[in-house]
């Protein structure tokens, strides 16, 4: 089964009168445990098609299903839950709160996932 179903894939920017399409037409499949690499010159689609599949926004147009799950069209609260559930990030950048030590970091997602601190703390050591 895939992880990652994508079919027609479109995402366009409206910036005052001018139209930019991001992405025209993307379709992939990845399978569970497959390893994937977008390659390309800047601008070309990278980022924002990340985004999506990333579920950190939405397309303008196209399918976009995620273990089995549509996640096209969801809100932005559907979209968190997804992300909490079934995503997760390695950022090029830390994106690290300074406040906090790296295990309050590590631990800090597990909080929408409604474990105790001491559960948080254990799994993060883990």
């Amino acid at each position: 089964m895939n992880v990652i179903d994508v079919l027609n894939l479109k995402k366009t920017y409206y910036m005052g009168t001018q139209t930019v399409e991001a992405l025209k037409d993307i379709s992939l499949q990845i399978d569970s445990n497959e390893y994937v690499a977008l390659m390309g010159p800047s601008g070309s689609g990278k980022s924002t098609l990340m985004n999506l599949l990333g579920c950190l926004d939405t397309p303008t147009d196209g399918k976009y299903i995620l273990n089995g799950v549509d996640v096209s069209d969801r809100d932005d609260d559907e979209l968190a839950e997804v992300r909490n559930k079934l995503i997760g990030f390695v950022f090029q950048t830390f994106n690290l709160l300074p406040r906090m030590t790296a295990l309050e970091n590590v631990a800090l997602p597990l909080i929408y996932a409604g474990l105790s601190k001491r559960a948080r703390e254990e799994k993060a050591t883990v």
